[in-house]
């Protein structure tokens, strides 16, 4: 990969710290972190969701028990007022990523266009 481009995507990453949106996101999981209940809950959704994800992945189809507790577990994350501040936060910034992708690739869509 070129220097150029290289130093271009450290700038761009030393950039997205700077943005509001992870400042937001970090302040969200900081939060998150200092209570230990939500943060356990917080870390079990995630291995979980990974558990499933991985099982999908292989071609198999998680036991109905799994389903079930992954459903009430994403009730209880739900109605958790910092997972969900939390949860807005990633969209937001996941948002901004997105842009920054699609300004990014335009030169690639435009290649396919021609």
């Amino acid at each position: 990969m070129s220097d150029k481009l290289m130093d271009t995507a450290s700038q761009l990453q030393s950039e997205l710290k700077d943005a509001a949106q992870f400042a937001d996101l970090k302040a969200a999981f900081e939060k998150i972190k200092a209570d230990p209940d939500t943060f356990k809950l917080f870390t079990a959704f995630q291995k979980l969701q990974l558990q499933l994800q991985q099982q999908q992945m292989q071609g198999q189809q998680p036991a109905e028990t799994d389903i079930k507790r992954a459903q009430n577990m994403a009730n209880q994350v739900k109605e958790n007022e910092s997972i969900s501040n939390l949860m807005t936060k990633e969209k937001a910034l996941n948002d901004l990523l997105n842009d920054v992708n699609r300004v990014v690739t335009q030169p690639i869509i435009d290649l396919y266009r021609d």
